[in-house]
């Protein structure tokens, strides 16, 4: 797929080289490439520290590649990446038959159905301000390959090595790009996890952390390429480069010199689930419903409790007022993390009154 970068920092045309798809002149290789490092082991087991639960617990095995839980029956995937109903997607070594997908048209995502449920699943990002944002980002495939020299300086990596290994690593979000994907350079002064990504990265997620939860954001789609150091086809290839001036950059046959005062880093783009929000809930039918619903409310000594229905990992708020005629609703408790089963609150001291009501609303 080719096209033109929209939204990020220089307007020379690049060609969108969809991930799942080798191109002519690319090495045989896919996968999460650091700048830090060449070691096939680095970053291949959950991250910890800051980054626990950053999204690795959520990613599965579809085919060779990445998917994430979104509901506890469905998980999102690429659609380039294909699959059919039957096949097994393998979440936390458990394999999950997969009975019904749909895609919306236009857009690189596809939503299964599984006749199991899943323990656990991922959070959906729904907030529009993705840009700056860091990010963690997951996918398997190869090793870091050659070195990319320019003018005597290595200015990136081909793709090496192909093992389909699951890797993690980190990046900013430096634009939205034309299409609805969110756009991540890689950057030489990025930190030591700072990554970008190649072919069999194809359907990993991308997680930004809201309100101290990490949240699906995107699904990868594509990267930046294809290069050539002499501006012809005959020595055409794709990598992953923290400058690509010096280089040509190809846009269908035509090639164009890359320059300028600064360094021009490659990137890679993810569908982005904000966009999709609106179809992937229609889908996965997770939105408010019986959830809702308050189940009880009894008074326990000078308290009231008020008891709710609730979803699993979604946040809730209890509001109450004395007068339904008059006044306003105001909020006595907030982020009630859901369980799938019934939550309970205390509102102290609420009996000794002569009338309160309640209600129960949705956070995420």
């Amino acid at each position: 797929m080719k096209g033109t970068r929209s939204g990020g920092r220089r307007g020379w045309n690049v060609a969108f080289v969809c991930l799942l798809v080798l191109v002519a002149g690319a090495a045989g290789a896919r996968a999460v490439l650091f700048k830090s490092t060449g070691d096939p082991s680095y970053n291949t087991t959950a991250p910890t520290g800051s980054l626990t639960n950053s999204g690795w617990q959520y990613e599965g095995s579809w085919s060779n590649y990445l998917a994430t839980p979104i509901a506890p029956r469905y998980f999102i995937a690429a659609n380039h990446v294909g699959g059919q109903i039957g096949d097994i997607f393998t979440f936390n070594g458990y394999a999950y038959h997969t009975v019904w997908v749909t895609n919306t048209p236009g857009v690189d995502l596809n939503v299964w159905r599984v006749a199991e449920t899943f323990p656990i699943y991922a959070s959906l990002y729904t907030n529009s301000n993705e840009v700056g944002k860091h990010c963690t980002v997951f996918g398997r495939g190869t090793q870091r390959g050659s070195p990319v020299i320019v003018s005597g300086k290595t200015n990136g990596w081909n793709w090496g090595t192909e093992d389909f290994v699951e890797r993690w690593g980190e990046n900013d979000i430096a634009a939205v790009a034309s299409g609805g994907y969110l756009y991540a350079t890689f950057d030489a002064g990025g930190n030591s996890n700072e990554c970008d990504l190649s072919v069999d990265d194809s359907s990993g997620g991308l997680f930004i952390q809201d309100s101290g939860v990490w949240k699906l954001a995107g699904i990868h789609h594509t990267v930046d390429g294809y290069f050539s150091y002499t501006g012809s086809s005959t020595d055409e290839f794709i990598a992953a480069l923290t400058d690509s001036r010096g280089l040509y950059y190809g846009s269908g046959t035509n090639w164009t010199l890359i320059g300028g005062p600064t360094p021009v880093p490659t990137g890679f783009y993810s569908t982005r689930i904000s966009a999709n929000v609106a179809w992937i809930n229609s889908v996965i039918d997770y939105l408010p419903g019986d959830d809702l619903q308050i189940t009880k409310v009894q008074v326990i000594g000078n308290d009231i409790s008020v008891s709710f229905a609730s979803g699993s990992n979604r946040l809730y708020h209890v509001d109450r007022r004395d007068d339904l005629g008059s006044g306003s609703w105001t909020t006595f408790t907030n982020n009630v993390e859901g369980t799938g089963g019934i939550v309970s609150v205390l509102d102290t001291n609420a009996a000794t009154l002569p009338q309160r009501f309640y209600r129960v609303g949705l956070i995420q």
